[in-house]
């Protein structure tokens, strides 16, 4: 009597704990665990440097957790797995839904050929609470609005379901297979770059580190969120967020690990903390029935705005050298580490959408190669949102001043030095303005403005209002 056998596609779901898909191919005499790196479908969302180191230590992990039996494929998705049905005696075909448009697409044609060959194929949510299709507004439209969309969309939907248990036992399919890859093969560790050791020596990466994470986070952090969470130099934030991205955490094990410490304690951080996660939701919403989110302006109104063209000026604001010691802080901790606070992030995204009239793309496309935890979904609202462009978006009129915000989030520049570490001789209310110090003052702290720390490469006052007119030409 012959053996069934199903394969399981794992995609941004590199975890064993609270997978569908996994259960569901577990059922089966014999799994074939695969992961394809299918990047030729992606155009410009291909992934950057950072989040293909973070993918090739998660895959290590994985592939521990698997005993070793992940089978890594490189090109086309549809083409391996048509490849692999040709040679091996296939029943069935699971994996977990991704979000993105192109993977979108590629999936329904998948999905059509496994159904021309007779195999049974089925795809589950892994990493959203609610499919973006089961919230709606009473009239059947999507929300654009965070705010309803939560309160009333998310709250008013069946509560996210528990998590799952991984499968008591998992018997794998021994194959053979001539284009099977060694990971180094898949080439996601740059060659002649040594930044992306840096980068990762600030992280631990895994299943296993995302679930310790977690429980950290819970333990120290959590009760205090809602208050220190804008603090950048306070580890006051989950940093789950490429641990979510690429499925090595769920959101259902965050929700319901917070709801349970909400129940415990009572204080408001960790309903905050579930309001960040529904966020995210919110994110995905939008990208799956708007999939021109990473393109285009989700308000078209802007698409008359007049942009500056300034390859130099994009450039200081990359490598954090703009002379605005926050924003210049945020961008070496994305450079040095793959991550930037929040709070950071949207500083920087305002300096560099209204102060330098510099596109909104040109942020997310940064951001996408650097951030370990890039995402198409979040990146792209956010940058929209920062833009003024985008779904429940912030005003137009709505400019951060880096100094104010320098100054009421990291009064000591604690974070400042951190990342510019050669203001560390000017007193503390100099760091968030250098230029205003003496040249006694700099003198002291051995600081040459222009050499060793960059003078301000624009006026705030004058930028400001350049911006403001621009906007206001769009109404």
């Amino acid at each position: 009597m012959s053996k069934s056998l199903s394969i399981l596609w794992f995609r941004q779901d590199l975890r064993i704990h609270d997978n569908p898909a996994l259960n569901a191919a577990a059922e089966y005499d014999s799994l074939l665990p695969i992961y394809i790196l299918d990047d030729v479908n992606a155009a410009h969302w291909a992934m950057g440097g950072a989040s293909r180191a973070w993918l090739h230590h998660s895959l290590t992990a994985l592939n521990q957790s698997l005993d070793g039996r992940l089978q890594l494929f490189i090109g086309d998705a549809r083409e391996i797995i048509g490849r692999l049905l040709e040679a091996q005696q296939v029943d069935a075909v699971f994996w977990n839904r991704c979000y993105e448009p192109w993977r979108v697409q590629r999936d329904i044609l998948i999905k059509q050929d496994l159904l021309g060959r007779g195999i049974t194929s089925r795809s589950f949510n892994a990493s959203l609470l609610w499919e973006p299709w089961e919230v709606s507004k009473k009239d059947g439209t999507p929300y654009r609005v965070f705010t309803p969309f939560y309160q009333k969309g998310c709250r008013q939907a069946p509560p996210p379901r528990q998590p799952l248990a991984p499968p008591p036992q998992l018997n794998y399919h021994d194959i053979d297979s001539e284009f099977a890859q060694s990971l180094d093969a898949l080439g996601l560790l740059p060659v002649h770059l040594d930044w992306h050791q840096g980068v990762c020596s600030h992280w631990h990466i895994g299943e296993h580190c995302a679930n310790d994470r977690l429980e950290q986070f819970c333990d120290d952090q959590l009760d205090g969120y809602k208050q220190a969470r804008d603090f950048p130099a306070i580890d006051a934030t989950s940093r789950l967020s490429p641990h979510l991205h690429f499925g090595e955490i769920s959101p259902h094990q965050l929700w319901h690990r917070a709801e349970h410490m909400a129940l415990q304690t009572g204080t408001d951080g960790p309903s905050h903390f579930l309001r960040e996660i529904a966020w995210r939701e919110f994110s995905y919403h939008l990208m799956y029935h708007f999939p021109q989110l990473p393109e285009d302006n989700f308000n078209p109104r802007f698409n008359g705005f007049e942009w500056r063209e300034d390859g130099a000026a994009l450039a200081l604001w990359q490598r954090g050298n703009t002379g605005f010691p926050i924003v210049d802080a945020g961008l070496r901790e994305l450079w040095q580490t793959g991550y930037m606070h929040n709070r950071v992030r949207m500083i920087v995204a305002s300096f560099l959408i209204k102060n330098l009239l510099i596109h909104w793309r040109n942020g997310a496309d940064w951001f996408w190669d650097c951030l370990v935890d890039a995402d198409l979904a979040n990146n792209s609202a956010s940058w929209q949102w920062c833009a003024g462009s985008g779904a429940d978006a912030a005003p137009y009129f709505r400019i951060f001043n880096p100094v104010l915000q320098s100054e009421k989030f990291d009064a000591e520049g604690r974070y400042l030095l951190r990342y510019c570490p050669e203001l560390g001789g000017l007193p503390a209310r100099l760091r968030h303005k250098p230029w205003q110090a003496s040249e006694a003052q700099l003198q002291e702290a051995g600081i040459r403005l222009g050499i060793d720390y960059p003078n301000p490469m624009v006026d705030l006052k004058i930028t400001r209002e350049r911006a403001l007119q621009r906007f206001k030409a769009l109404t």
